[in-house]
């Protein structure tokens, strides 16, 4: 029976070593509430590095032995891994990189090896335990190499892949030198989730620069199988907070601490120390409210929760060094007998005492300059239960996106933070409630066991569109009954496009000239078979490259055509006018001046815009742009426009490779047909085909054709195998 495997970094549990042996703690944090619905159900586990190292053979057998009990794996990291793979290579490459913050970013080689070594481990002890039907759901930063590295040694799983920090931006990506082997290892996933769109658009334009990967309304085409790309905003356990927030242990917590700040509005920040999360930033807007304001004196204070983390890094330590002297400076100045501005704990707190901190608090400052979805915010809309207190929140955590009845600020903007605490602290009670109970509805809507839901579903869909392409791909045993069934034939007949069918795309289409292997293949087929060359290419060209081959000729989509018997030029086979060329023309000139790199190429009967060489991104655009200026001349001149691969051509409807192939057909006899092409206008060749005909697509876009076939390569091995 088949299983789901989670993955992270870190289980679910603390690893501690206490009194000489170790001992399990628990973690509360969302993702552990979340996906508990998963892995503690049926076969289903849970594989990551426990939280400390273990070198003793005999303690590691032991801990095998109780996680297997709590329905866990562990991955045994070294000192060693610790420092370069987790230390290193993740946080202090990786998470100020996809946090913006450059200036901490380390190029550390051996950092990187330590970061593809453990990922190959993690990948290790997956395979261990994965069976060919289960599902593996790989999460975050740390394990971005693994979906490939799972795929290479199992192609048909199920592999999906969550990121829980932001993505960055191409320009911010491209400056890591392993950039493409990272995006080719997220890539080996079927589903790639992020929590917002904005992650999600970073990451299909970072693919599409780097691996050369085309996208297209969030499904990438990689070589055999589509991939989807998509947002899932993540939830929280809303019912647990709720609930907390109304316990009476909470409610006792929360009278014990009212009557220490009794008559004052109290400010609650709560954050693990980052430098990502803003928080010096926080206390000087919070100074500055105090300077501009001084009736707030002795009325307003702020409850301030860092939570220890990395404290040995140097950049952490110099933060809370920063923090310290922050407070310090604030509380030294504004303190008196009865009133503290600042409360700062730097340790964590229970889950009652936070509650009751949320319950009691009038104000949640929520303001990193960068977070991937933030659940602080969520914790403490979710805690309200009298639907008082106001959450200001910043524009740059990815919970802003869903809880726009909050006051969003620019963290980035000290005065704008100021006047949003002080509208927080005169904000009337009913609009207070109206805003909490709107963002409450929506938390409820969405919460954690939601957004596990949805993904998993999300899976299930995307394999099944994956399925509808892979029952027509071209396998082993698809290629032997095309052999057969060639071989049988008296009177076969082939259409072969060209560009991306018999031969890859180059920068410039001029030098995609065919090589001796392809000369080779189609000299022998044209022995045995009729062979068509049925191309958009111009007459020319075509004629010059397959000079001396025994085959048929069509050129220019179809106004060209030139039969193997015939020794002389070229017949048109269709003559039209060209009196729209000079109106296109025109349009098109316009876009190559404002488009480095592109050019265009006329044909006898069509015009093309070719954007290859343009910088990725920038050709789509212009692409598009010129899409829509063109489609609506079209109408005028009862023209087709068309999108290829790079390129975009306006022409005649009528005018198709499809006709042309009908044309050839006609009056003719052929007991074996195939059709190959890769693009959209090949299609019309599928659509005139006989229903016996074997008609293949190379890639997997959706097609006409009877089959996908993976690339040009293939396409090479399939004719090779007919030569025989």
């Amino acid at each position: 029976m088949s299983k789901t495997i989670i993955v992270s970094n870190r289980l679910p549990i603390s690893l501690r070593h206490r009194n000489g042996r170790f001992e399990f703690k628990p973690s509360a944090g969302g993702l552990a509430t979340g996906l508990g619905s998963i892995y503690k159900q049926g076969e289903n586990i849970w594989i990551g590095w426990p939280g400390n190292t273990v070198d003793d053979p005999e303690q590691r057998a032991e801990i095998i032995l109780e996680l297997h009990d709590l329905k866990m794996a562990p991955v045994f990291l070294s000192k060693e891994d610790v420092e370069e793979f987790y230390e290193g290579f993740s946080n202090e490459t990786l998470w100020p990189a996809f946090h913006y913050f450059t200036q901490y970013m380390v190029y550390n080689p051996e950092h990187w090896e330590a970061y593809v070594r453990v990922n190959q481990k993690f990948c290790e002890a997956i395979l261990k335990k994965a069976g060919p039907d289960d599902t593996i759901w790989v999460h975050d930063y740390q394990l971005l190499l693994l979906p490939q590295m799972l795929r290479d040694v199992l192609p048909n799983a199920t592999i999906a892949f969550f990121q829980h920090i932001p993505f960055p931006s191409y320009e911010i990506l491209r400056m890591i030198p392993w950039r493409k082997e990272l995006l080719e290892g997220i890539c080996g996933a079927d589903l790639i989730g992020f929590h917002t769109y904005d992650d999600m658009r970073h990451f299909l334009s970072a693919v599409g620069r780097i691996t050369g990967l085309s996208s297209e309304s969030g499904y990438i085409q990689a070589e055999n199988r589509i991939i989807n790309v998509d947002s899932f905003p993540m939830g929280i356990d809303y019912d647990k907070f709720a609930k907390q927030a109304k316990s009476k242990k909470t409610l006792r917590y929360v009278q014990q601490f009212s009557q220490l700040v009794e008559g004052q509005k109290m400010l609650l920040t709560i954050d693990r120390l980052d430098y990502s999360k803003g928080i010096p930033q926080r206390i000087q807007a919070f100074n500055q409210l105090l300077e501009q304001h001084k009736e707030l004196h002795g009325k307003v204070s702020m409850i301030m929760i860092v939570v220890p983390s990395r404290d040995k890094v140097q950049s952490y330590k110099e933060l809370k060094e920063e923090i310290d002297l922050l407070v310090g400076r604030i509380n030294s100045e504004y303190s008196t007998l009865n009133w503290v501005p600042v409360h700062y704990f730097y340790r964590s707190f229970p889950f009652e005492e936070l509650s009751a901190f949320y319950n009691m608090s009038d104000i949640a400052l929520v303001t990193p300059l960068r977070d991937g979805m933030n659940l602080v915010c969520k914790e403490f809309v979710a805690s309200k239960t009298d639907q008082s207190g106001v959450l200001i929140l910043s524009e740059m955590a990815g919970a802003s996106k869903e809880l726009q009845d909050a006051i969003l600020v620019n963290p980035n903007d000290r005065q704008g933070v100021v006047d949003a605490i002080y509208s927080a602290l005169s904000m009337k009670p009913d609009e207070q409630q109206a805003r909490m109970a709107s963002m409450q509805e929506s938390l409820k809507k969405y919460d954690v066991f939601q957004w596990v839901k949805v993904f998993m579903d999300r899976v299930e869909h995307v394999k099944g569109k994956q399925a509808e392409l892979t029952s027509k791909d071209v396998d082993a045993k698809v290629m032997n009954e095309i052999e057969t069934s060639f071989k049988k034939a008296k009177k076969p007949i082939l259409f072969l496009d060209y560009d991306g069918t018999l031969t890859g795309f180059t920068s410039d289409p001029q030098k995609a000239n065919p090589d001796t292997e392809l000369k080779g293949i189609i000299k022998s087929l044209s022995k045995k078979a009729q062979v068509v060359i049925i191309s958009g290419r111009d007459k020319d060209t075509l004629g010059k490259w397959f000079e001396g081959q025994h085959i048929d000729m069509i050129a220019e989509h179809g106004v060209w055509v030139k039969k193997k018997e015939d020794k002389g030029d070229w017949e048109l086979y269709a003559e039209i006018e060209d009196n729209w060329k000079d109106d296109i023309r025109k349009v098109m000139e316009y876009y190559v001046l404002r488009t480095p790199g592109a050019f265009i190429e006329e044909k006898h009967h069509s015009l093309v815009w070719h954007y290859r060489k343009v910088e990725s991104g920038l050709g789509d655009l212009r692409m598009r742009e010129l899409f829509s200026h063109l489609k609506y001349m079209a109408r005028g001149y009862n023209l087709q426009v068309l999108e290829g691969n790079m390129v975009l051509e306006i022409k005649r409807p009528d005018i198709n490779k499809g006709r042309a192939a009908s044309a050839i057909m006609k009056g003719e006899e052929f007991d074996f047909i195939l059709a190959i092409g890769d693009d959209w206008t090949d299609e019309d060749t599928f659509k005139a085909m006989p229903k016996n005909a074997y008609s293949i697509r190379v890639g997997y876009a959706y097609t006409q054709a009877n089959y996908n076939i993976k690339s040009f390569r293939q396409v090479r091995q399939l004719l090779h195998k007919l030569t025989q």
